[in-house]
């Protein structure tokens, strides 16, 4: 009705009028009226058929953008965009149907639509190529990174991530896209255990979403507490200070204090503490897939730490009583401590008929085969060297 009403009154000033729109679409997401925003969008179509294409393609685009990063799960999303791609196409708008597909990738990440993401990077790729268009090209490497990640196909989302950084190195990146790009490093780097550099990216996007304002800013501030988490090393007060200093403040939330009682529990080396923390926070914990697969790495750690400290005492030991002692189920002690013997940490067997571990002392490993060994090499080299002198006097 808005866009109906002032498009009817409307001379030639469009940019009064695009500044309006894209006010009005920031509006309705600050009150989460996303469905309201879907109509928007589809109601502006008359105006764009009279403005420049260039123009058409900024306010689209800015429209849609404002009603993705609602993130609001209303189901309209992915039909939406599709339909903006067919009216982008039936207008022969050919860079704006382009930078939607971008976001349809986006979109189809997000709802775990894996293979359609992977097919449409890959004919979008082939006709950004073509047209030499850097910019999209390079969100279009960055979501293939994003997608690669979530299927765990690591060595393929760096490969895409260097791409993506590559193409960014000759054109200008707005802060939220520079961003996003330091979030993926930050979260690759954290996959390798590079804990030190991941925290440096997730700063460096931290400042980026922060600068324009992002709800993203918070996962990046989330990411950088984990960061000091994982490296074990720090103790909980730096978490503290990072909460209790200017960035913390301003970004609040139950998140922020999940991983507060994260770093406190681990602090503590105590595996109860933690899966008590865990169910407390379980909803800001296990909605994100990064936090999780860390935390995942955390657990088995301390798991570990807590069963070594238990048993060195022993010599022999009933299972049942490690499984008592540390408040878990027979069965999940058993396999752990099955995993601790083939790793070596160490030196044991598991008798699953009586329910017992039996620990040996650890003894330093025999040396006799390696010195026999290097015994029969040198005697070698003085078989060979005699052999050559023979050789010589006769």
């Amino acid at each position: 009705m808005f866009v109906s009403m002032y498009f009817g009154k409307l001379s030639c000033n469009f940019t009064h009028f695009i500044t309006l729109l894209a006010l009005l679409g920031k509006l309705l997401a600050k009150q989460n009226k996303a469905k309201e925003l879907a109509g928007l969008i589809k109601s502006i179509r008359p105006f764009l058929g009279v403005v420049s294409k260039a123009k058409a393609s900024k306010i689209v685009r800015e429209l849609v953008d404002t009603f993705l990063d609602m993130q609001s799960n209303t189901g309209l999303e992915i039909p939406l965009c599709l339909e903006c791609i067919d009216w982008a196409k039936s207008e022969k708008r050919t860079f704006l149907t382009q930078a939607l597909e971008a976001k349809l990738i986006l979109l189809y990440h997000y709802n775990g639509e894996y293979t359609q993401a992977l097919n449409t990077i890959n004919r979008v790729m082939k006709e950004l190529k073509k047209m030499d268009d850097k910019h999209l090209l390079m969100e279009v490497q960055l979501s293939e990174s994003k997608v690669y990640h979530t299927l765990s196909n690591v060595p393929k989302a760096r490969a895409a991530l260097t791409s993506a950084r590559t193409t960014a190195n000759s054109i200008y990146v707005p802060p939220k896209l520079q961003a996003s790009l330091d979030m993926q490093s930050g979260i690759l780097h954290g996959e390798e255990k590079d804990f030190k550099t991941a925290y440096s990216y997730f700063y460096e996007a931290f400042e980026g979403y922060d600068s324009v304002e992002h709800p993203y800013a918070l996962d990046a501030l989330k990411y950088m507490l984990l960061c000091k988490i994982m490296l074990s090393a720090p103790g909980p007060e730096e978490v503290q200070a990072v909460l209790t200093g200017k960035m913390g403040l301003k970004y609040s939330s139950r998140g922020l204090e999940a991983m507060k009682a994260i770093a406190e529990a681990g602090s503590k080396r105590d595996i109860a503490i933690f899966n008590t923390t865990i169910k407390e926070y379980d909803e800001e914990l296990k909605t994100d897939a990064v936090v999780q697969n860390h935390l995942k790495s955390l657990y088995d750690n301390l798991l570990e730490q807590n069963l070594v400290r238990i048993i060195e005492p022993y010599s022999r030991v009933q299972i049942a009583h490690v499984a008592e002692t540390i408040n878990l189920p027979f069965d999940i002690v058993e396999k752990k401590l099955s995993q601790i013997i083939l790793d070596k940490k160490f030196s044991g067997i598991l008798d699953q008929r009586s329910g017992v571990l039996i620990v040996y002392d650890g003894s330093e490993s025999d040396q006799t085969y390696t010195y026999a060994l290097e015994t029969i090499t040198h005697m070698g080299k003085v078989v060979d060297a005699l052999f050559k002198k023979a050789q010589k006097l006769s």
